[in-house]
């Protein structure tokens, strides 16, 4: 039976509990029971992040009556650090905090290391925070004549002692900087600990924040989140092109410029570096911070970007059996792909799955979870190469098809990426054949009243991916194109919007500066990617013995702005109800952001790309004819059911291409 003298201390919501002799600090006995308690200084009332409550009655479950009388009165350390940052009402500091008899602690939310983090945009879940990188500040022994141990050791000696940190690694870097650190703090400093296992960073006096970067580097734009470590905060965000684009827009046509070209590769790879350090630079500049504050890095991207960013030649990938250098997970210093943050940051590249999926698929199965679901769960991540997942916590399949990039507004003849000005929603008259559409930057409709002063500042500058899928899904239920996609010529007897483009004819979106029209050989390309897409996601249900998925994800960027029931109207996905059919932003980029807070989840999503079935696209022999039905808007044989419910499609209808059709028509008429 415990003494007398011991208090018996509940935290909440964990309800681990423990006695304690009285004058014991609460922050802890929260260590001894392994609560989970935030703090960066050690218990010296200088971060704050420990902060608690006491809950105060009588809970006879616990068995304990609880009074604020039973911790020690508030003191000089709490009372600092309330007129320099604040304390809540209620709020103690546990370090400063003594057990004075049976309590109950409540551990707020922000006072948790593992705490719920909800990511920025809606559709972003919560991640759970299990830091890669934690900061300790110490008090380190100054040197004296009598001891003749050096400033490293006596660091080391310092978080052995002050936080229970031994056996950690140190490389140069650290030991050429730490001297100077160690005086200009008078012997305080706060060290970046990377994974409980290295020294990676060393500052003079206290030292609160460290941050990451997670970047998703597609190939034709790059996406990067700049995340506080401690709270799991985006703290700015920025994206650009890929200027890899430059040397071909899909991948084949990069690896083929490798192929024909040596030290392709070096230029490519150069390209893509410069760029991440753009990158970082801007994130820091909108966070206010400088770039040495960013300490983690971690990335995901298809295998050839994958090989591209790491130096690796990616001509293995240009042909069966597509093989990869690797497809573990890969951690190495920032300075070995001279990323110009932290001299000593750490990066961490998510795994590939095979030579045609790599870590961008690794990052959307960590992001959505469907090794986690009962529901057989179609994920599709759209870009210039789709990725597509197929499965649930039975089995996973996962293959890549060839859309190119038509979906993001390249290949389109008045298309751009998503930016202020860009239409990203269409809507089509069906009687008038008259159209009305929405810019990125405005929430009117371009037949509103104040349209033109509200997008004054951007304009109109072209059509990105969502609004050139709702254009033509549009267009389709409008009759302006049949389910082979020919634009009908004949329409432009009602519409002078149907306009003849040499031997085809295009509708014209938008009079003035620029002019925008949907052109045959825009409606050429979407139906392309669509196809490769559908068919890939028709192979993957053929393994799995099933004709329609339960629950679809469209992911990418572009599956963030889609209209998912134009998406299915215009065949891009399969059949499915539309209830059941969501958007889940860019789930590469979360996967990214995930492996950057969760130290746990890197080694799950090492376990888990290793029970992914691979199906390689290129090598099927049924890909091609699925290709071809999917070609047809929605799909020339595949049933639609569940769109039927919500959509009236079209009749089919045969239309004659352009004016040689005309003639041939008119021939057949007068014969």
């Amino acid at each position: 039976m415990a003494p007398t003298q011991d208090a018996l201390v509940v935290f909440m919501p964990s309800g681990k509990r423990g006695r304690f002799a009285i004058g014991t600090p609460v922050l802890q006995a929260a260590r001894k029971l392994g609560v989970d308690i935030d703090s960066v200084c050690g218990g010296r009332g200088i971060c704050g992040r420990c902060q608690v409550l006491v809950a105060e009655g009588e809970f006879m479950k616990l068995g304990v009556k609880s009074e604020a009388s039973h911790l020690t009165a508030f003191g000089e350390v709490e009372r600092r650090y309330a007129e320099r940052k604040g304390l809540a009402e209620g709020r103690r500091l546990s370090c400063s905090t003594r057990v004075q008899g049976d309590v109950v602690i409540d551990v707020p939310p922000d006072s948790q290391v593992h705490k719920q983090v909800v990511r920025k945009r809606a559709e972003m879940r919560a991640i759970e925070l299990d830091p890669v990188v934690t900061l300790h500040y110490v008090e380190v022994a100054e040197p004296n004549m009598h001891d003749p141990s050096g400033d490293l050791q006596r660091l080391e000696q310092a978080l052995a002692s002050q936080w229970d940190l031994k056996g950690l690694d140190t490389d140069l870097r650290v030991i050429q900087h730490l001297q100077k650190a160690l005086r200009q703090g008078n012997w305080t400093a706060t060290v970046a600990v990377h994974q409980k296992k290295q020294i990676t960073a060393v500052w003079p006096g206290f030292h609160d924040r460290a941050f990451g970067l997670a970047v998703d580097i597609g190939s034709t734009t790059i996406a990067g989140h700049l995340c506080d470590l401690a709270t799991g905060e985006v703290v700015a965000s920025s994206g650009m092109m890929n200027p890899q684009i430059r040397f071909g827009e899909d991948l084949m046509s990069r690896v083929s410029y490798v192929m024909m070209n040596p030290g392709g590769d070096v230029e490519m790879t150069k390209a893509v570096r410069t760029a991440l350090n753009e990158l970082a630079e801007n994130v820091a500049k909108e966070a206010g911070i400088e770039k040495t504050n960013i300490l983690e890095v971690t990335f995901v991207g298809n295998p050839i970007m994958h090989h591209l960013l790491l130096g690796i030649d990616p001509t293995e990938l240009g042909g069966a059996p597509f093989a990869l250098a690797t497809d573990g997970p890969i951690t190495i210093w920032a300075s070995e792909i001279d990323l110009q943050v932290h001299p000593n940051a750490r990066i961490f590249v998510l795994p590939c799955i095979a030579g045609h999926v790599g870590a961008d698929t690794a990052g959307v199965i960590l992001s959505e979870s469907p090794h986690m679901s009962a529901e057989m769960t179609l994920i599709v991540d759209v870009g210039t190469n789709a990725e597509i997942v197929l499965g649930n916590r039975d089995r996973l399949l996962a293959a890549s098809s060839p859309t190119g990039p038509a979906f993001e507004g390249a290949q389109i003849s008045g298309g751009q990426r998503a930016a202020p000005g860009a239409i990203e929603r269409v809507r089509i008259d069906p009687e008038t054949l008259e159209p009305r559409f929405k810019v990125i930057g405005s929430d009117k409709w371009s037949n509103e009243p104040g349209f033109a002063e509200d997008t004054a500042q951007t304009g109109v500058t072209g059509i990105c991916g969502s609004g050139i899928i709702e254009a033509l899904a549009e267009m389709y239920l409008a009759g302006i194109i049949n389910q082979d996609g020919v634009i009908d010529g004949a329409m432009a007897a009602r519409s002078p919007r149907i306009q003849a483009e040499g031997r085809t004819f295009s509708y014209l979106l938008r009079e003035g500066e620029p002019t925008i029209r949907i052109t045959q050989n825009d409606v050429r390309a979407i139906q392309l990617a669509k196809a490769a897409l559908y068919a890939g996601a028709r192979l993957l249900m053929d393994k799995l013995g099933i004709d329609k998925p339960e629950r679809i994800t469209l992911a990418g960027a572009f599956g963030s702005h889609i209209d998912v029931k134009y998406a299915m109207i215009l065949g891009m996905i399969p059949d499915c109800d539309l209830a059941k059919v969501t958007s889940a932003g860019n789930a590469a980029g979360t996967g990214a952001r995930i492996a950057l807070l969760n130290l746990k989840s890197r080694d799950e999503i090492a376990r888990v790309v290793k029970q992914v079935e691979k199906v390689e696209t290129a090598v099927e022999p049924m890909f091609q004819q699925h290709f071809v039905e999917a070609m047809a808007i929605p799909h020339k044989t595949a049933s639609h059911e569940n769109l039927s419910k919500v959509v009236t499609l079209p009749p089919p209808k045969e239309v004659a291409a352009g004016a040689e059709g005309e003639a041939r028509r008119a021939r057949r008429r007068r014969g």
